[in-house]
């Protein structure tokens, strides 16, 4: 790199709404390790006032320009998943690093793909399942680690969001409720989530699963289209992890009170919870979540103070949904200066499309299913 930061170009950064709008762009603001640079929407005017808005030299509607400009060095894609892939390719072909939100891809295949051109590039690429970087979760990671609940015997984890709990929604949600467009309950919520449970306590190496549409029509706010709902909007899981415990897992939209989040680990010792504050509707990776402990068999629960080791981002970067994308941005970073690969990559990505097919196939088979491993390093 030619600067000493490192020079971002966002793929995706509307001026109006949107994540980048919401997470990337105040998350990569806040670290001295970035700069944002380049900026590119679909419109010539909105990409000229994203520039303005947020302090960067080069605007464009092409986002192969933007991933070959010299004074780019890192790719942020966060448009819709469709587009994923034609957009990574272009930013791995210009040999520039690569953050992609999840979903990595529309699909394993694309995903599958993508590994492959990034293993060629030689470059850094992670995609976002930012939850992992949240205080609570890692904190509760080394708690289970060191023995704080003993051996695990079971994981159960509750997801409810609020999204679609109405008659109408806008555009932006009816996206998601189309199967084709691969942004649905499964991909999104369920790909966070069970990341997370992976993460925390390893993989998930047998599954039956079950997917529901309970909302199938909804009205279109702007439009008043009345559109049919072909996306899941309701999974239930239980399945076996690799060290032998059993996991269960309901994760649901449309939920018209109490959305939240709630993880919760029993072991031979004592228990954790991972729960969701006041965010709680925006599922793990974008809510505030604290952390539960109880431990003996007369135990009661009590909040776990986490430790500042768990909060490296700076102070202006600890909104809710701005904190844990600043702190992978941050641990990105670490790993493009030093060479080391410590956040989640596109292997990472492709592991999690392949736990939702299997999902998928226990799903249309009424069958228990064996997700693939992942590969040997």
């Amino acid at each position: 790199m030619a600067s000493d930061r490192i020079r971002v170009g966002i793929i995706g950064a509307s001026p109006d709404r949107g994540w980048a709008v919401r997470a990337h762009i105040p998350a990569l603001q806040a670290l001295p390790d970035y700069q944002i640079t380049a900026v590119g929407t679909s419109r010539e005017e909105s990409a000229r006032e994203a520039a303005r808005l947020f302090g960067a030299a080069h605007a464009f509607t092409d986002p192969r320009r933007l991933a070959e400009h010299p004074e780019v060095d890192l790719v942020a894609i966060t448009v819709k998943v469709p587009a994923h892939a034609q957009l990574i390719q272009a930013a791995l072909e210009a040999g520039k690093h690569v953050y992609c939100e999840w979903p990595l891809a529309l699909t394993t295949d694309e995903a599958e793909s993508l590994v492959k051109l990034a293993d060629t590039a030689g470059v850094h690429h992670t995609v976002g399942l930012q939850a992992r970087y949240s205080p609570a979760i890692g904190h509760a990671r080394e708690l289970i680690a060191g023995g704080y609940v003993g051996r695990v015997t079971s994981a159960t984890a509750y997801a409810a969001r609020g999204k679609g709990s109405g008659a109408q929604v806008p555009a932006w949600v009816a996206y998601t409720l189309d199967r084709g467009n691969g942004a649905g309950l499964l991909e999104v919520a369920g790909g966070h989530t069970l990341d997370t449970l992976e993460y925390l306590l390893g993989d998930i190496t047998e599954l039956s699963a079950e997917l529901s549409i309970q909302r199938p029509r909804y009205t279109v706010e702007e439009t008043h289209e009345n559109i049919e709902v072909t996306s899941p909007d309701q999974l239930l899981l239980n399945g076996t992890l690799a060290g032998g415990a059993v996991v269960s897992a309901h994760i649901h939209d449309a939920k018209v009170t109490d959305g939240r989040t709630r993880i919760e680990i029993a072991g031979t010792e004592g228990d954790l919870a991972v729960v969701s504050g006041t965010l709680g509707p925006g599922g793990v990776q974008m809510s505030e979540l604290r952390l539960l402990g109880s431990r003996g068999p007369s135990g009661s629960w009590q909040e776990l103070s986490i430790p500042d080791r768990y909060h490296w981002a700076p102070g202006a970067a600890h909104d809710t949904e701005v904190l844990n994308v600043a702190q992978l941005y941050s641990r990105l970073a670490d790993d493009i200066r030093t060479g080391t690969h410590t956040t989640p990559d596109f292997e990472t990505g492709l592991h999690i499309h392949r736990l939702l097919d299997t999902i998928r196939r226990s799903a249309e088979t009424g069958h228990r299913q064996t997700p693939p491993a992942r590969p040997s390093s």
